[in-house]
């Protein structure tokens, strides 16, 4: 599973990317996960099967959604501040479904 995360300029995304490949880990599941900044996702979203918006960017969501062909869902505001990765890889599987 190929994950994009989005938020104004990548460096809070950067935080749950890495809670979310140490949870890939431990958990055995295959995952690549990278966070990018609002501004450079174009570029790079039809090598992903899903993108998730950080909360702060939540206004973009219809944009970004208009612009890509891949499902696009915005994470939850205390899942994404605690960095419950558990929750985000169940929204994550419904998004995919």
């Amino acid at each position: 599973m190929k994950i994009m995360l989005v938020c104004a300029g990548g460096a809070s995304t950067g935080i749950l990317m890495k809670k979310m490949e140490k949870w890939a880990v431990e958990k055995g599941v295959e995952l690549e996960v990278k966070a990018y900044g609002v501004g450079d996702y174009v570029e790079y979203f039809k090598n992903y099967d899903c993108i998730l918006i950080g909360p702060q960017i939540s206004y973009k969501a219809a944009e970004i959604k208009g612009k890509v062909d891949i499902p696009v869902d915005q994470i939850q505001s205390f899942d994404y501040a605690v960095g419950n990765v558990e929750n985000i890889m169940k929204q994550v599987d419904a998004l995919l479904k």
